[in-house]
C-alpha cells in the first residue's frame, strides 16, 4: 500500500523525461500541462492525450489484474485501482485470483447494508456514509469504490437488494446523492452500479430485461439520474443482464443515447466483472474500462491474459486496420484520464482513515438510526433493565458473523460485534442473559480466504435445539428471537435469488414454540429482504435489524435497551404473501432467456394502493418508543401556476414521553391522467426530532415538474393540467391529513 504511493511518485518525477515524446504542451514553470495541477483537468487531458501512442490509449481501458488497470508508465501516469464495496472496502486480492492476499492491513470497518441506510430515510447519515467508507477507501490507496448499488427492489427474492436501497425511486434518489458526494470529496470515485435493471439475481449473465419506456423512467432510472446530475458521480458499472437485446455493460440506448448524451456524463463507464462479450459492441457502444472475473475470457492460465480483453488486443487489430474510429477511442481514453486526474493524480485529496474511532461511531449510528420497529404491542421494547432478572436470546443469527459471504460485498473486519456481544455488553451484571441457538442454518464461515473463526457445529437435533430454547424462554422475563436470512447461497447474496419468501431452517417452528412459551417475545429480523411472518398475531414486537456491520450487536443493543430510540422506516413493502408482489402477482418472474416487467410502474406500495391490497407492513412505516400526532395539513394556495409553487405544511409534536424522531412524508397523487397514475406517488420526507411536547411545522415545497409522468407514446416527460391531492403521512398507508390543489 505504502510501496504503491512511492511508486507513484517516483513515476510522476520520472515523467518529466518523458514529456517531450509526441505532443504536449509545457506550462510557464516548465512543468508538463498534465502534470500541472494548477492547470484545468481539461486542459490537462488534451494535452496527456496529445503524448500517447495508440497502444497506451488502449491500455488505460482494460484491466492488468483483478482490480486494477494501466496507467502509462513512459508518462508517470498510474494505474487505477479499484475496490469492492458498498459497504465496506474489501481485503486485497491476489493478482489474478479472488482469493485474499493475506495480508495483515487490510481489514477494514463494515458499515450497515444499503437497506439500512436507506431505512434511515435521512440523507444526513448518507453524507456520513460516504465520507466513512470513502476515508477508507483513500487510507488504502483506492481511487475507485465500487458502489453504492441502487437498483428497484422489484421482487423480495432478488438475492442481493441488501446492497440496494429499496423500491422507491424518489427515496434511492435522495440517498444515493450525498453518498457519492461524501466519498468523492477523499479523491475516491464512486462507481453507482449496476446501470441499469438489474433486479434479479437468476440468469444475471444473459437474461433480457423487456420493460415500457414508463417504468424505465419512472421508476429504474432517477436514481442513477440523480447520482449523474446532482451527485457528479465519476463512474457507472454496467450491468450483467440484456435491455433491448444488448448487453447493459456495452449498450447503445442506455450508455450512449441517456447516459452519456441526455444525461452529458463525464466520467467512466466500468463493465461488470465478465459483463463484456463483444469487441465491436464494447467500443461503439458506450463502455470505457473492461474488467473480468476470469483472467482472460477464454481460459484460466494464458500468460498475457489480459491482453486478450475485448477492449485490449481485439481492439487494437480494429483500429490498426482501420475497422475502429480513433475518435471514439479518444472518448474512452479522455474519460479515463479525467478519472485518473480527479483520483490517482490528485496530490490535493486528503489522506484518509482506517478503523477510526469516528468510523466505528458513524457504523454504530447508522445502524441504529436505520433498524426498523415494525411492532410493538404490550411495550416489549425498550427491555427495562431495572425490572427484568433474565434475558433469553435465541437464535443463529445472534452468534453468527455477517460480514463474510454474500458475494462482492463480503469483507475482513478488524472486528464484528455479534447481538449476542453486544447485549451481553450492555447488559453487564443487571440481569442475567441465557442463550439457546434454537436453528441450525449455516455452519460455514468462509470466503475467498477470509475465516471466520467461528465454530458453529452443532450435534443437536431439531427437536432438542426447539425443546431447549423453549426451556430457556420459560426462565426467562424476556425473549429476543434473532435470526432471519444470512449469506448463504440462495437468501442473501450474489449469484443467487431466494427460493423462498419465508424464513429458512424451521425458524417458524421455533417462533411459534416460544411464543406458547413466552408472551413477552420480541422477534429481531436479520436480513436485507422482506420474509414472510406466520406467526405475527402471536408475536407482540418485531424490530428489522438488517445486516448492520461491525456494530450489529453494539447498535442492536442500543436500540433494544432504549439508548436509542428507533426511528427507521422501511425502503420497500413488506407484502403478505408473494404473490401480492406485482412482480409475481403478473409474472414474469425470474423469466428465462427474458422477463417482462408487466407490472410497469406499478412497483411496491404503487402496486399494493392500485389493487387495495394490504401489506404486511407498508413501505415508510416505522414505530418508535414515543408517539407523534401529524397534523393541521395546509396548502398555501388552491391553484398551481405553470412556473409557480405551492406550499403544504403538517405540524409535528412528539405526544409521547421520551425524545424521538419521526419522518414525515409527502405523496403526491394526480387525481384524473391520460395515462394510468399510481395513486399516489413519495415527492418529500423530512425526519424531525422533538423532544416530549415539542412541537414543529414542516413544510414542502411542490413545483410543476414534480407533478410530470413520462408519456412512451411521446418519449417525453409530460405534466398535465388538473387537480392533485397531496398525502401527508407517516407511512404511506398511513396518512394523516390531505391538501387539494390544482395545477393550471
Amino acid at each position: 500500500m505504502k510501496n504503491r504511493t512511492l511508486i507513484k511518485g517516483l513515476a510522476a518525477l520520472c515523467a518529466f523525461t518523458a514529456v517531450a515524446c509526441g505532443g504536449g504542451q509545457q506550462a510557464q514553470s516548465g512543468v508538463a500541462v498534465y502534470l500541472d495541477e494548477s492547470q484545468p483537468i481539461e486542459k490537462r487531458v488534451e494535452d496527456a492525450l496529445a503524448r500517447m501512442t495508440l497502444e497506451e490509449k488502449v491500455g488505460l481501458l482494460h484491466a492488468q489484474s483483478k482490480f486494477s488497470s494501466a496507467g502509462v508508465q513512459r508518462l508517470g501516469i498510474p494505474e487505477v485501482w479499484c475496490t469492492d464495496g458498498p459497504h465496506g472496502i474489501r481485503p486485497e486480492v491476489l493478482w489474478d485470483e479472488w482469493d485474499q492476499a493475506g495480508w495483515t492491513n487490510d481489514s477494514c470497518t463494515a458499515f450497515p447494508a444499503l437497506t439500512c441506510l436507506a431505512a434511515t430515510w435521512n440523507p444526513s447519515m448518507s453524507a456520513l456514509y460516504g465520507k466513512s467508507i470513502g476515508e477508507e477507501a483513500r487510507y488504502r490507496e483506492k481511487d475507485v469504490l465500487l458502489g453504492p448499488g441502487v437498483n428497484i427492489y422489484r421482487t423480495p427474492l432478488n438475492g442481493r437488494n441488501f446492497e440496494y436501497m429499496g423500491e422507491d425511486p424518489y427515496l434511492s434518489s435522495r440517498m444515493v446523492v450525498p453518498y457519492v458526494q461524501g466519498v468523492q470529496q477523499n479523491g475516491v470515485a464512486a462507481c453507482v452500479k449496476h446501470f441499469a435493471l438489474n433486479n434479479q439475481e437468476v440468469h444475471r449473465h444473459g437474461i433480457d430485461v423487456i420493460v415500457d419506456d414508463r417504468a424505465l423512467n419512472e421508476i429504474y432510472l432517477p436514481a442513477f439520474k440523480a447520482a449523474v446530475e446532482e451527485g457528479g458521480t465519476w463512474a457507472i458499472m454496467g450491468a450483467y443482464n440484456k435491455y433491448k437485446g444488448q448487453h447493459c455493460c456495452h449498450n447503445q440506448y442506455l450508455l450512449n443515447d441517456i447516459l452519456k448524451r441526455d444525461w452529458a456524463f463525464d466520467g467512466v463507464v466500468i463493465s461488470d466483472w465478465g459483463g463484456v462479450h463483444d469487441t465491436k459492441q464494447a467500443v461503439e457502444n458506450g463502455l470505457d474500462m473492461e474488467f473480468g472475473s476470469w483472467t482472460n475470457g477464454l481460459n484460466w492460465g494464458a500468460s498475457n491474459a489480459y491482453d486478450n480483453y475485448y477492449l485490449a488486443n481485439p481492439y487494437l487489430d480494429l483500429l490498426r486496420k482501420g475497422e475502429a474510429s480513433t475518435d471514439v477511442l479518444d472518448d474512452k481514453a479522455r474519460r479515463v484520464l479525467r478519472l485518473i486526474f480527479r483520483t490517482a493524480m490528485n496530490s490535493r485529496k486528503p489522506f484518509g482513515s482506517l478503523n477510526s474511532p469516528e468510523h466505528t461511531a458513524a457504523a454504530r449510528r447508522i445502524a441504529g438510526e436505520g433498524m426498523v420497529l415494525l411492532k410493538n404491542d404490550k411495550k416489549v421494547l425498550p427491555i427495562d433493565l431495572a425490572s427484568v432478572k433474565t434475558i433469553a436470546v435465541v437464535g443463529e443469527n445472534a452468534v453468527k458473523m455477517m460480514t463474510v459471504g454474500g458475494g462482492s460485498s463480503s469483507l475482513k473486519v478488524r472486528h464484528e460485534y455479534t447481538p449476542l456481544e453486544g447485549i451481553r455488553a450492555a447488559v453487564g451484571d443487571k440481569a442475567e442473559v441465557i442463550y439457546e441457538r434454537g436453528y441450525v442454518g449455516d455452519v460455514t464461515g468462509d470466503y475467498n480466504g477470509v475465516k471466520t473463526g467461528q465454530d458453529l457445529s452443532e450435534k443437536r437435533s431439531e427437536e432438542a435445539l426447539i425443546a431447549d430454547a423453549v426451556a430457556a424462554a420459560r426462565k426467562a422475563d424476556v425473549v429476543l428471537f434473532i435470526g432471519g436470512l444470512n449469506k448463504s447461497g440462495h437468501q442473501d447474496s450474489e449469484g443467487d435469488d431466494r427460493t423462498q419468501y419465508g424464513l429458512p431452517y424451521a425458524q417458524d417452528r421455533v417462533i411459534e414454540a416460544l411464543a406458547d412459551a413466552n408472551p413477552n417475545l420480541a422477534v429481531v429480523v436479520i436480513s436485507g429482504n422482506a420474509v414472510a411472518m406466520p406467526w405475527i398475531e402471536r408475536v407482540p414486537a418485531v424490530l428489522e435489524a438488517w445486516f448492520s456491520g461491525s456494530e450489529t450487536g453494539n447498535a442492536l443493543a442500543d436500540v433494544v435497551f432504549g439508548a436509542v430510540n428507533p426511528s427507521g422506516k422501511l425502503p420497500f413493502t413488506f407484502p403478505v404473501r408473494l404473490e401480492d408482489n406485482s412482480a409475481h402477482a403478473l409474472g414474469e418472474y425470474p423469466g428465462t432467456d427474458s422477463v417482462r416487467y408487466n407490472e410497469s410502474i406499478f412497483v411496491g406500495y404503487r402496486w399494493h394502493d392500485k389493487q387495495a391490497l394490504k401489506p404486511l407492513f407498508a413501505f415508510g412505516h416505522g414505530l418508535s418508543y414515543t408517539t407523534f400526532s401529524v397534523g393541521n395539513v395546509k396548502a398555501d394556495r388552491a391553484t398551481l401556476a405553470a412556473n409557480g409553487r405551492i406550499r403544504v405544511s403538517a405540524e409535528v409534536t412528539n405526544t409521547g414521553d421520551r425524545a424521538g424522531a419521526e419522518v414525515v412524508q409527502l405523496y403526491i397523487g394526480d387525481e384524473e391522467s391520460s395515462l394510468p397514475r399510481p395513486v399516489k406517488e413519495l415527492k418529500g420526507f423530512e425526519k424531525v426530532s422533538l423532544n416530549p411536547g415539542e412541537t414543529q411545522t414542516v413544510t414542502f415545497e411542490i413545483t410543476p415538474d414534480m407533478l410530470q409522468y413520462y408519456d412512451d407514446t411521446k418519449g417525453a416527460w409530460v405534466c398535465e393540467p388538473g387537480a392533485f391531492t397531496a398525502y401527508v403521512g407517516v407511512a404511506s398507508d398511513d396518512i394523516r391529513g390531505t391538501a387539494g390543489f390544482e395545477l393550471k
